[in-house]
């Protein structure tokens, strides 16, 4: 295991330096580091990310830190994380092939993975901040979804093989602890990081914060998450985890994974589509958006409609693993068998796939982390509005979730709230 004793971060000027004679950038950037340019982009909650550029081409450098980028030194976090992403990567480019970053170099030490400079991609989340409808999205994501989920859980792989990432997995225990908290319970009571944009969202706050039924759906969810491991999550997997052209969508960032249940992923993804939805209003400026709420609402159809078909396939065609072993039904006959069983497994993730999604909503809107959906919306009481009607949606989505039926019904009701005058 790496010892981590010799841990110096980057900066751009010490960049060329101390990389140059990795031949991982050498050969895509340029053989000279003289002529290297670096500049450092990150902007999420944890780490530092560089762009080096030269005359051959470009690369991706990220590190990271042994604490919370978000919230300073104070919050420390353990550099093995870059561990457990770069694992991730390997195993989902092996389990969707195209859909991560290529992966150049990986330097445990020095928690440092060196890959590839997707361009001219943009974050997700941005793009449909500025109203793009991007036609590829709901499909490549679906897939994603369906081909990673399934080949990296005892329906498939290897029972061997699935144990033993397990247990390497189950070691992203700091970072498992921030989804534990920030997700699942900080919301729900005047958590000291919690925070919210607004004082027109104080009423809310509270009455959420006092709703019984919710805070124990939040907490059978975190029960369900906790003690479920079916399969290696992304494990925060939203807008601005996927990266995007209007031709080729990439997935990048899974530093949470961890085994978990199979759900969590599609929720987490659909709850930032609602998300968006809601902050549509926020962004108009000149022109209305009904196009693009129309467009946002059947993404969300068609990511859970590829994903179950996508399911269904492999179910059919690599269900090799422990679980609802071919012995017990197609080799005897009995595909009716067969399918009532995927039917069972798909029902349970539709299910907790709906719980998932209410909390995120909630988590992005009360807790530390939000996103710029809403943090972009400059007018507060417009932001607030378009952020009161996604806690709805998700206390909803929460508490209802064993009694919703479709997507259509969610949408519709997204709708409604949308037309709604929330204050």
């Amino acid at each position: 295991m790496p010892s981590y004793q010799d841990f110096i971060a980057l900066n751009p000027n010490s960049l060329p330096e101390r990389l140059g004679a990795l031949p991982a950038l050498r050969e895509r950037v340029g053989s000279d580091p003289r002529t290297w340019s670096v500049r450092e982009v990150g902007d999420g909650n944890l780490n530092l990310v560089f762009i080096v550029e030269g005359p051959q081409g470009s690369a991706i450098v990220k590190q990271a830190l042994p604490y919370v980028r978000l919230v300073g030194d104070s919050w420390p976090l353990p550099l093995k994380r870059s561990f457990f992403e770069y694992h991730a990567l390997t195993r989902q480019a092996a389990r969707d092939p195209g859909m991560v970053p290529q992966i150049y170099h990986f330097d445990a030490e020095q928690a440092i993975i060196i890959m590839e400079f997707l361009s001219p991609h943009i974050i997700l989340r941005r793009a449909l901040i500025e109203g793009q409808e991007l036609p590829k999205i709901a499909k490549d994501l679906g897939l994603f979804l369906a081909r990673t989920l399934f080949r990296g859980s005892d329906l498939c792989l290897d029972t061997k093989l699935r144990k033993a990432d397990l247990a390497l997995f189950a070691d992203n225990v700091a970072l498992c602890d921030i989804t534990e908290s920030l997700v699942f319970s900080d919301p729900y009571y005047d958590a000291k990081l919690n925070r919210h944009t607004t004082p027109q969202l104080d009423g809310m706050v509270a009455e959420l914060r006092a709703d019984r039924d919710l805070k124990v759906a939040a907490q059978r969810l975190k029960h369900i998450f906790a003690a479920t491991p079916e399969t290696l999550l992304h494990g925060d997997f939203h807008t601005g985890s996927v990266m995007v052209t209007a031709s080729e969508t990439r997935v990048i960032d899974p530093e949470f994974a961890f085994y978990g249940p199979i759900a969590f992923d599609v929720g987490m993804l659909l709850a930032n589509f609602w998300m968006s939805y809601f902050s549509q209003s926020g962004h108009e400026a000149n022109a209305k958006r009904h196009s693009m709420r129309a467009y946002l609402l059947n993404v969300i159809i068609e990511i859970w409609q590829t994903f179950r078909d996508e399911f269904a396939t492999l179910w059919h065609s690599e269900r090799n693993g422990i679980l609802y072993q071919r012995q017990l039904f197609e080799d005897q006959g009995d595909r009716l068998g067969a399918e009532q069983a995927l039917d069972l497994v798909l029902q349970n993730i539709w299910v907790d796939m709906l719980g998932f999604a209410g909390v995120e909503m909630h988590r992005r809107i009360l807790g530390l982390a939000h996103n710029a959906d809403f943090e972009t919306i400059e007018n507060p009481d417009l932001r607030a509005k378009c952020e009161m009607k996604a806690l709805k949606l998700g206390r909803h989505l929460a508490v209802n979730r064993s009694h919703i039926h479709s997507l259509q019904e969610i949408n519709k009701l997204a709708q409604r709230l949308e037309t709604e005058s929330v204050f």
